[in-house]
């Protein structure tokens, strides 16, 4: 599979079976995250990987009651150690350097066969309370992760790129 394809067959699971996820998948997904960039080489990344039934039950009450976050077999928290470093464009880095380490590993999981869901309806105080994350650090997704139930459905629609790439300037 190139990037494309992975590109293309990547979507958001939301229904896992329940076999387990091999060691070594988990490994190249996590390896993905760490080769990604980040401002300044940053790497404020940090990763608890969640593989504990009870643990995982507990996670999906602090997801909202989100059933599949409990079903997946693999949840993995998405934290930053941050400085709160903010670059001259005004945006912090850690939400941006984080974005980039977890679609990197949505799309190493798509190699991998496994489905991916990014998680951000979650209370952070709760998840850092179930995984003993400390106070300082910011949990910022959670992603879900396993073997889909079925097979990935079409994408959804997508705008065009006409409307959404602009050449030079700005225009209507």
């Amino acid at each position: 599979m190139n990037v494309m394809e992975a590109i293309k067959k990547r979507c958001s699971v939301r229904s896992y079976r329940g076999r387990p996820v091999e060691r070594e998948k988990v490994n190249k997904i996590l390896e993905a995250a760490r080769l990604a960039p980040s401002a300044s080489n940053r790497q404020e990344w940090r990763f608890v990987v969640v593989q504990d039934r009870d643990a995982r039950q507990r996670l999906m009450k602090a997801a909202k009651n989100q059933p599949f976050v409990g079903e997946a077999p693999v949840v993995i928290a998405c934290c930053a150690k941050t400085d709160d470093h903010i670059m001259t464009c005004g945006q912090m880095c850690y939400p941006i350097d984080m974005a980039i380490a977890i679609e990197h590993m949505a799309l190493e999981a798509t190699e991998e066969g496994l489905g991916t869901c990014w998680i951000g309806a979650f209370y952070e105080d709760q998840v850092k309370e179930i995984l003993g994350i400390p106070q300082d650090i910011r949990v910022v997704e959670l992603l879900a992760l396993g073997y889909p139930a079925k097979p990935s459905s079409a994408r959804k629609d997508r705008l065009s790129i006409e409307e959404i790439v602009m050449h030079e300037r700005w225009s209507k």
